[in-house]
């Protein structure tokens, strides 16, 4: 097994990396975007402009959930209102809102002051989807790497909106237990979830082939990864409809 990983590394990557490596495995870092003529790789783990570039000329595909996962979620796991919707619709709101694309980073995530803060029609296409959320304070947030539909590693990452890493997770991965018993999603995937006030909520759905494992356990976060973007040929017919395009 291969493991390709892009040019720039986050201290996070080079934890997966190392893991790869002790399990083994052998690990390409590319300097470039550009894919040499002879190499022959199985998993990838990176950022969406890196992966949409270097995956499919590997053959390998990429998990993720779909684009209005979060929005068909009921109220008492999101405790927002949270809706999937174009982005020349999202320029008419009028008050504050979170926006975020739903499976890149193409519109930054960020609170904007109504919709004519967002990136105009001159930098995207109008039909472009955005996630538009109700604005909320997130006390903790939690990165849960989820395999089989089963919590198998966990970090915090945030309280009161800024970083804050620790291992407090029993109350998260529980309430992510509840999570992925009342929904579907890729057999590999990263669910994100915070405490607001005394109550638990869904932040995100991420795909676990660009995703960040805080301090949680890098050798558990790999077999995710490697199941999240790995051979076509590898994908079960459950995982067929959570294929990036």
């Amino acid at each position: 097994m291969t493991l390709v990983l892009p040019p720039r590394l986050t201290a996070s990557a080079e934890a997966i990396r190392d893991a790869a490596r002790r399990r083994g495995l052998t690990t390409v870092q590319l300097p470039t975007f550009d894919v040499p003529g002879d190499l022959r790789a199985t998993n990838l783990h990176a950022g969406p402009s890196f992966a949409d570039v270097v995956a499919p000329k590997l053959g390998i595909v990429l998990l993720e959930a779909p684009a209005g996962w979060l929005t068909e979620l009921p109220g008492e796991l999101t405790r927002r209102d949270v809706r999937l919707t174009p982005i020349g619709e999202a320029y008419a709101i009028r008050h504050p809102v979170f926006v975020k694309s739903p499976n890149d980073k193409s519109i930054k995530a960020m609170i904007y002051a109504d919709g004519s803060r967002l990136p105009g029609p001159d930098a995207v296409e109008r039909d472009t989807p955005v996630l538009v959320s109700e604005v909320v304070r997130f006390d903790a947030e939690y990165r849960l790497h989820v395999l089989d539909g089963s919590v198998v590693a966990a970090s915090r990452y945030a309280e009161d909106g800024r970083l804050s890493l620790g291992t407090d997770t029993v109350d998260a991965e529980k309430f992510g237990a509840d999570v992925l018993a009342a929904t579907t999603l890729p057999s590999a995937i990263v669910v994100d979830v915070g405490r607001i006030g005394g109550d638990w909520a869904v932040i995100e759905a991420n795909a676990a082939w660009a995703s960040g494992c805080y301090v949680s356990d890098p050798d558990r976060v790999l077999d995710v990864v490697l199941r999240a973007a790995g051979p076509a040929a590898a994908v079960g017919d459950h995982d067929r409809r959570f294929l990036r395009n």
